[in-house]
Order: structure tokens, then sequence, then C-alpha cells
């Protein structure tokens, strides 16, 4: 016969073999950045979109490549450091790697995307 709280025995187990499972602690929740580090996140990545836009044969593609992929990187890194990683800024940094696709602004859909509804 199968002891009382087994799995073959319908009674329940007495209370003083009653197992708890082990409480699971949750990971921290990530902080949110200061509204100012957030404003000026979003003023960055319009400042960055806007130059590509207007200095478009600068940052074009050719020679000039470099230049356009510096500012995608420094842009990218001071972004992750001012509002946090966000997984939207990893298809913003490939669509930037692509010529022609520096028009959108890839950055500023990023941020407000990794930003929308902090307050």
């Amino acid at each position: 016969m199968d002891a009382p709280g087994s799995e073959g025995d319908p009674r329940p187990a007495p209370v003083d073999q009653v197992i708890e499972p082990p409480i699971e602690r949750l990971p921290p929740r990530p902080t949110r950045p200061p509204r100012s580090r957030v404003w000026v996140a979003r003023v960055l990545a319009l400042a960055a979109d806007a130059l590509q836009i207007v200095f478009l044969p600068l940052f074009g593609e050719g020679f000039a490549s470099p230049a356009n992929d510096a500012l995608d990187v420094m842009v990218g890194l001071v972004l992750v450091w001012l509002v946090g990683w966000h997984w939207a800024f990893l298809p913003s940094f490939a669509a930037e790697l692509v010529p022609g696709l520096d028009i959108f602004p890839s950055w500023t859909t990023a941020v407000w995307f990794a930003t929308r509804g902090r307050r």
C-alpha cells in the first residue's frame, strides 16, 4: 500500500510531509533611465538621422562609407549608454549598414520604441 500523499494514494499527505516548492526569485527589474537621458537620446537620434539625410552625398556609398559607419557605431553606443540595451537597436543598426536605407530614420524609430511608455 502506498503512503498517504504519494502518487498512487489519493489521500492528501499529512501537513508535516508537504514539501513546499522553492521560492523562485525573479531578477531585479531594470531601472528606467532618467527623463533627461531619454530626451537626450531622442534628440541625438533625430540629429543623427537628420545629418545622414541632409548630408546624403557625404554619408553615401563608396569612399565616404566609413564616415557613415563610424557615425552609426558611435550613435548606437551612446544610445545604449543613455537608455540601456533594447532589442530595437539591433535592427536599426543593421538597417543603417544597408546602403540607401540611411534615408529612413531608423535611430529615431528605435529610440522612440525603446523609450515609449517610460515616464
